[in-house]
């Protein structure tokens, strides 16, 4: 109901003087997040950064009413953590108990992403997706990877002395936009391109 408006025209005596605000044109978004929680992210306190990085991006999305998809590569297998659904305390709650561990499912959590977008995207046409991948890229090898089906965003969260450089191959291989976490300062906002 736009009462302001309605107001403008004098008192409203029946229910058609009662003017309506048109609902927002902008279209849904959904934020797809992939996180690598394989063992290797332990080192140089490299999964405690992206923890503080991914916070940021759960308040983003809040703030934004953009949906959130949360795949975790970590283990054996990688495990949906949110499908589609609005930013919530659960988030937070799964965000402070993640810990890493394991192998790195990363290639099967890249696929599995790629085929439920498909679905998605089927499913509702109109909304916005966007992609972001948190890793630190140590994958032993790779078959060539297709380019990812919309933008996305691919934070190399490597903070070892030695650094392998894996992420940023990687990320040319999807088409991604490569940041180091080194390079989004606390302050700034963290998710780059095309998602500011």
């Amino acid at each position: 109901m736009d009462w302001p408006a309605s107001l403008r025209q004098g008192r409203p005596r029946k229910r058609q003087d009662l003017l309506h605000r048109p609902r927002s044109a902008r279209a849904a978004e959904l934020w797809l997040v992939v996180v690598d929680a394989s063992a290797s992210t332990r080192r140089g306190g490299a999964l405690s950064r992206a923890k503080g990085l991914l916070a940021e991006v759960f308040a983003q999305a809040y703030r934004q009413r953009a949906r959130l998809a949360v795949l975790e590569a970590g283990g054996a297998q990688p495990r949906w953590l949110w499908q589609g659904h609005k930013a919530g305390a659960a988030l937070q709650q799964w965000l402070e108990n993640l810990g890493a561990g394991g192998g790195t499912p990363l290639l099967e959590a890249l696929q599995q992403a790629a085929d439920w977008q498909q679905r998605r995207q089927r499913l509702k046409p109109d909304e916005s997706q966007r992609l972001l991948i948190l890793t630190d890229g140590r994958l032993r090898d790779w078959p060539p990877q297709a380019p990812l089906p919309c933008p996305a965003v691919l934070v190399d969260i490597e903070s070892t002395a030695v650094r392998l450089g894996r992420a940023r191959q990687l990320a040319a291989e999807l088409g991604a936009d490569y940041r180091h976490i080194d390079s989004l300062a606390p302050s700034a906002r963290p998710v780059p391109s095309p998602w500011s």
